[in-house]
């Protein structure tokens, strides 16, 4: 519900405000999912360059959350193999409950952040 309000909102504002800017993935420490704190230059003089950050680091903190492997994975796992993987249908798993607090996360921000500076972020999963 957050993300329709969060489309609605970006998509009310002016055509000629909205310019793309895509944040890179840093493969620095390998593939896991991670993007690049290198302020956009792009940006510059239209958000603080501390808030973009912080939105970044969080961002990678929840992905990096996300993928973790630990006693929770594994006995998430176990309790798949023995359900068929039928689970899954009554809940959901542990990376896609960190997606939707990333999905959370990023609709704040732009509340709070991003939209009062007309400057739309859309969420890692999106490509518009």
């Amino acid at each position: 519900m957050a993300v329709n309000n969060q489309t609605q909102a970006m998509d009310s504002m002016p055509r000629t405000v909205m310019a793309k800017v895509f944040v890179q993935r840093d493969y620095s420490e390998g593939t896991a999912v991670k993007f690049q704190t290198k302020f956009p230059q792009e940006l510059e003089g239209r958000i603080d360059q501390s808030t973009f950050q912080y939105t970044v680091n969080e961002v990678n903190a929840i992905f990096t959350k996300a993928e973790e492997l630990g006693s929770r994975a594994y006995c998430e796992g176990c309790l798949a193999c023995l359900t068929a993987y039928t689970v899954f249908l009554c809940m959901d798993t542990h990376y896609q409950r960190c997606l939707k607090e990333l999905a959370q996360f990023i609709s704040e921000q732009n509340e709070h952040q991003y939209l009062p500076k007309e400057i739309g972020r859309a969420s890692c999963r999106e490509r518009v």
